[in-house]
């Protein structure tokens, strides 16, 4: 593989700051960024955040791809990835994956890191879970996907939402092997005062 590459899906829960902050997090990297957006994910969107962010948005990835795009690389095998990120990732889109129903682009995609053994991560997003979703997580990681709903880490002090939203995408890339320099670790980084008994 020439490059190292990874996907990155959005989908339609709330949440889409977190796609922003995965490709800012990974736009300075030597690691291309694939891209997919849901048509949920869309008009999450736009609540969320205002036009010319979304537009920044396609702008942060090296490649775009329609949601409707079967033929794209990233839905073959043969396409070497890192893996994928969804992020945020919906109900509905984790049970496509659970269930092997690749009726889009993304779910498709998710579907190719699954059967290659590569690493897929999903950051889900709802509350409270019914036992439908829990099978769900379940088969996933069943089938080797993570699970991983984004937490606040609040032992670290935290100033802002961005912080906490930077905070767990950082972790969520630490899966694949991406360092995030702005990732405070502990033990590491994280200087507590600690009383000796």
């Amino acid at each position: 593989m020439a490059a190292k590459r990874i996907v990155i899906g959005i989908s339609g829960a709330t949440g889409f700051a977190y796609g922003i902050k995965a490709l800012e997090l990974l736009k300075p990297m030597d690691i291309q960024t694939h891209l997919v957006i849901s048509k949920a994910a869309k008009i999450t969107g736009h609540y969320e955040h205002s036009k010319s962010q979304l537009t920044q948005l396609q702008a942060l990835a090296d490649v775009v791809y329609a949601i409707d795009n079967i033929g794209a690389a990233i839905a073959s095998g043969s396409f070497k990835t890192m893996g994928m990120l969804v992020a945020p990732c919906s109900m509905r889109t984790l049970a496509a994956i659970a269930n092997s129903l690749s009726d889009n682009l993304l779910t498709r995609a998710a579907d190719v890191v699954l059967k290659e053994r590569r690493r897929l991560v999903l950051m889900t997003r709802e509350a409270p879970l019914h036992l439908g979703h829990i099978k769900n997580m379940e088969a996933v990681t069943l089938m080797g996907g993570i699970i991983f709903p984004p937490v606040p880490a609040l032992y670290q002090h935290i100033d802002s939402v961005d912080d906490i939203i930077t905070h767990s995408v950082a972790r969520a890339l630490d899966l694949f092997d991406i360092d995030v320099p702005c990732l405070p670790r502990w033990g590491e980084d994280m200087h507590l005062n600690q009383k000796s008994e």
